[in-house]
């Protein structure tokens, strides 16, 4: 194999019994390559989880089922609700108009909380799963409380 590694030290031969003069895999290179890219990914994921936008952002457990590695992401702004879903390339964003939410509903299961926000044309309704009860809890008051003052000043500018 042209990318061997000959060793010739006695040392290795009597230690650890290594074959002298005899090309070997570089083991070596490829466990730190193995680890290069274990790091990368690593990286990727750590950079995928952190918030995509300042405001309000409620992330998706870790621990949670389908957000092990690129956490699910909702940012509830005072005339919108975007769902954002990081991907090893690009991203997913569903973005719902705060005049277009029609409910929101929470699923408590034992662990975490699912988040149900449905629309008022009943297409594509933002599902989120896997958030803890207080950041589901903080994330239906955050749209009631900005659906209040958007109906509020739209019914003052009439």
């Amino acid at each position: 194999m042209p990318w061997g590694i000959t060793f010739h030290d006695t040392f290795a031969a009597t230690n650890v019994g290594t074959p002298l003069g005899v090309p070997l895999h570089p083991t070596q290179i490829y466990e730190a390559g193995a680890e290069l890219i274990i790091l990368i990914v690593l990286l990727v994921t750590e950079r995928k989880g952190r918030p995509f936008a300042a405001g309000h952002v409620f992330r998706a457990s870790r621990m949670s089922r389908g957000n092990r590695l690129l956490p699910v992401q909702v940012l509830i702004t005072p005339t919108s609700v975007v769902h954002y879903t990081p991907q090893w390339v690009g991203k997913l964003e569903h973005s719902i108009h705060m005049a277009h939410v029609a409910s929101v509903r929470i699923d408590t299961n034992m662990l975490f909380s699912d988040v149900f926000i449905e629309t008022t044309g009943g297409v594509n309704p933002i599902r989120c799963a896997g958030h803890r009860k207080k950041d589901a809890v903080r994330m239906k008051a955050l749209i009631e409380e900005y659906q209040t003052g958007y109906y509020r000043q739209s019914n003052h500018g009439a």
